[in-house]
């Protein structure tokens, strides 16, 4: 009787023991002086890996001193500037000698009702657009040299369904879904995945605002299946699982975190 052949049994395994280790992988955290670049950059060090944490904000160089000079350290940047990729990625190279993992943050929000300006218009694509795509491409290129990696992207919600008054944001968030599987099908014969979490509304610094109002609160809670806004710290599992083995088959998705938002009828 001859053996059936099975194709999963000529793939060779070599998964670890633990799928969602990152330690002492070398992370790139861009807006991480607050919000969820914070929580997510202060997870990834409590994980064991070594973190680059980037923001443009003076309040970086203090929060970094108070982590471990060994795996941590931070390189001020505007994403908004055409260097800023190559400078973030110079950093770390020359600190850590590699990158294994970038998590794409940085973004700024402008909100406004029509008519609409140029100036907002143009601001919010060159930071959470254009300044993405530069980062990702001077981090992609680093990976390729030393055999591969994880790019994630965080983007929104606004990128799936029409959100009001802000439609700068909502175009660039689109654009990075989108930007992220074009990248991924390019580079995956490379060996790095890029994929994309998209949030819902979570409690920060940008979001405080309308968290504080109490109508307004309530009405995003309302839009979601578990009926609250998201912490975020709970960011850092989704996070996780892109940047570790336990997503080695995983490249081109949009990973919604929303509560249950974009998945609710009535």
């Amino acid at each position: 009787m001859m053996a059936s052949s099975n194709p999963v049994s000529t793939c060779e395994s070599h998964m670890p023991d633990n799928l969602f280790d990152v330690s002492e992988k070398v992370v790139i955290v861009t807006g991480a002086s607050r919000g969820i670049g914070r929580a997510v950059a202060e997870g990834f060090l409590a994980h064991g890996a070594r973190v680059v944490l980037s923001a443009r904000s003076e309040s970086l160089l203090e929060q970094v001193g108070g982590y471990d000079a060994d795996r941590a350290i931070a390189v001020r940047a505007d994403m908004s500037d055409a260097d800023s990729g190559q400078q973030i990625t110079r950093a770390t190279l020359e600190t850590f000698g590699r990158i294994d993992v970038l998590i794409n943050n940085a973004a700024i929000t402008l909100p406004g009702a029509p008519p609409y300006d140029d100036a907002t218009w143009q601001t919010t694509l060159d930071v959470n657009l254009s300044g993405a795509f530069r980062m990702a491409r001077a981090a992609a290129d680093a990976m390729v040299e030393t055999g591969g990696g994880s790019i994630v992207h965080v983007a929104s919600i606004a990128g799936i369904v029409a959100m009001p008054g802000n439609p700068s944001y909502s175009a660039a968030k689109a654009g990075l879904r989108h930007l992220s599987k074009a990248m991924a099908n390019d580079y995956a014969e490379r060996n790095i995945r890029i994929n994309t979490i998209c949030p819902g509304y979570f409690l920060t610094d940008m979001t405080r605002a309308s968290y504080d109002d109490p109508q307004r609160q309530a009405e995003r809670s309302s839009h979601t299946m578990m009926g609250r806004w998201g912490r975020p710290e709970e960011l850092l599992g989704p996070c996780l699982f892109l940047a570790s083995d336990a997503s080695s088959y995983v490249t081109g998705i949009d990973l919604i975190v929303d509560g249950g938002w974009t998945g609710k009828g009535m």
